[in-house]
């Protein structure tokens, strides 16, 4: 099933199919026609249109039929981009091309879960022709569609075990797909919605929902979800109620940024408990508001939200040490150069002043002048240098295999996040990009943070790590060489080579004309 599939494709425990061989049918498009429409679509992208003074000339847009048709099967021939006028000339014409090219890229995801599938049983068919454990077949798969995509390797394997079940289980939902029906998105509903049942099962709601193509285009997200629900319950009512008793041992917390330096803290919780949460917020809400505390409702409920999480009296007193990376210019000369709050990213440079004097925040939703601040929060601030040269933090090293805990915080703070190619996730691990049994140094040259899941899929044979000690020339830069961050090149094993380079500390950017020429302080709260 679908969790069940992802959870084995993290872990390494695998379950193997006795038929690993792959289908030549599920081979995608040709390239060529591929890289012609993607060359096509782009014309129509640089369109200009006149000036609305210029009368449109009586004109259509080639038969809106050749697109569709094509996303089907890829055979029909491309049109030619239309011209400026044509586009004016024919409104109706932008919708019905507008669909067109909805369907194509249904048909395009399609495609990639197909290539996806066939991927994965060559992969596995070559790694156990090379004697790999049944346990390891299939690893690293997911982190290279990630990488293929441009997406994180933890969404590289979730599209993975879309396609498997898409390819495997559920033959109606892939030729909705494939015929434009459905978008990739409602795709994965069906399969989300159906991973409790048995193969069986499945593919018996996979023919009553998915083999009505008219009906199924009518369903908007919501009415799919009800309607797969329906004939679950139906089909094997135990299983929802087992799905739903293992609900509740997958709650957790997450924290994701937000725009203008806010932040969701989410918890995925039981109804009961998040109802009661909710309730208790808002009986204080209610509570304070009638005795006259001038905040908004929601700003007392997000308040107390964070006192009663930290113990705090008042929610600006968190008592926890906030990492903050700023320079000194920021900090005491009032410069506008940016500062970085890791798990966030770059935040203004008066905000990152706001936070390191602690003082009472006197805009709106502010509490009253009853709530005084906590005396006993204080406010560290540690300090780290860069090169004059590069604008890099100046590194540690260690003799020992186990990264210190002082250099594990350096590396926090030079990667920020999950150094893999668009990740982003929390760092978990910390990896030798050289490894240890091979003379790697435990330097921070040679270091660099990872998830976890990251960090297993780098493991898989054919993988290979390097620092890249020169950086690339630019032909076309003024300097002929420029020197670049931290930077690892990570190789897969079909040879794809993929770049990852350290975001660069606050200040230490190169802009024209100027450069990084002595060395900078970075205030830091890590103390070694």
């Amino acid at each position: 099933m679908y969790e069940e599939t992802l959870a084995r494709e993290t872990h390494g425990d695998v379950r193997i199919s006795r038929n690993a061989d792959p289908d030549p049918s599920m081979a995608g498009p040709d390239a060529s026609l591929i890289q012609h429409w993607t060359a096509v679509l782009a014309g129509m992208a640089c369109s200009v249109l006149p000036d609305d003074s210029s009368p449109p000339k009586s004109s259509s847009l080639p038969e809106s039929s050749s697109l569709p048709g094509a996303a089907a099967g890829f055979e029909t021939p491309v049109p030619a981009a239309p011209g400026a006028q044509e586009v004016l000339a024919a409104p109706a014409a932008l919708i019905d091309q507008i669909r067109a090219l909805e369907e194509l890229k249904a048909a395009a995801s399609a495609a990639q879960a197909r290539a996806t599938a066939l991927f994965d049983a060559i992969t596995r068919r070559t790694q156990a022709a090379a004697g790999a454990r049944a346990e390891d077949l299939g690893k690293g798969v997911g982190a290279q569609i990630g990488f293929a995509r441009r997406e994180s390797p933890h969404r590289g394997n979730r599209l993975l075990g879309l396609a498997r079940i898409l390819t495997r289980e559920m033959p109606h939902t892939l030729h909705a797909l494939t015929t434009g029906v459905i978008s990739e998105w409602r795709a994965t509903l069906l399969v989300r919605e159906t991973a409790c049942l048995t193969r069986e099962d499945r593919q018996r709601v996979d023919e009553l929902v998915a083999g009505n193509l008219s009906a199924l285009e009518q369903l908007g997200d919501r009415q799919l979800i009800a309607r797969i629900k329906t004939l679950a319950y139906t089909l094997d009512p135990h299983s929802v109620a087992n799905r739903t008793a293992k609900a509740a041992a997958e709650r957790f917390v997450s924290c994701r940024p937000e725009p203008d330096t806010m932040t969701y803290v989410t918890a995925l919780l039981p109804a009961a408990q998040g109802v009661g949460v909710y309730a208790a917020l808002t009986r204080e809400a209610d509570r304070l508001r009638a005795a006259g505390d001038p905040r908004t409702r929601g700003q007392i409920m997000a308040d107390t939200f964070v006192e009663r999480t930290t113990g705090q009296a008042r929610a600006e007193d968190v008592r926890i040490e906030v990492q903050l990376i700023m320079t000194d210019r920021t900090l005491l000369a009032g410069s506008a150069e940016p500062a970085v709050l890791p798990g966030y990213g770059m935040i203004p440079a008066q905000t990152a002043r706001n936070l390191v004097r602690g003082g009472p925040d006197d805009g709106p939703g502010a509490p009253g002048p009853d709530i005084q601040p906590d005396k006993t929060v204080h406010t560290w601030l540690r300090r780290l240098y860069t090169k004059p040269s590069t604008g890099q933090l100046v590194g540690m090293d260690s003799r020992a295999r186990l990264v210190p805990s002082g250099l594990a915080r350096f590396i926090a703070v030079r990667d920020q996040v999950c150094r893999m190619p668009w990740c982003g996730a929390p760092i978990r691990n910390y990896d030798h990009i050289r490894s240890f049994h091979e003379a790697g140094p435990t330097t921070a040259d040679n270091l660099q943070g990872l998830c976890e899941a990251c960090n297993q899929a780098k493991e898989a044979p054919g993988w290979k790590a390097t620092v890249v000690t020169e950086p690339p020339i630019q032909p076309h830069a003024r300097e002929p060489r420029t020197l670049q961050p931290h930077t690892v090149e990570t190789r897969t094993p079909t040879g794809h080579v993929y770049r990852s380079t350290a975001p660069a500390p606050p200040g230490t950017a190169r802009w024209p004309g100027r450069s990084v020429s002595e060395p900078r302080p970075c205030p830091c709260p890590y103390p070694w």
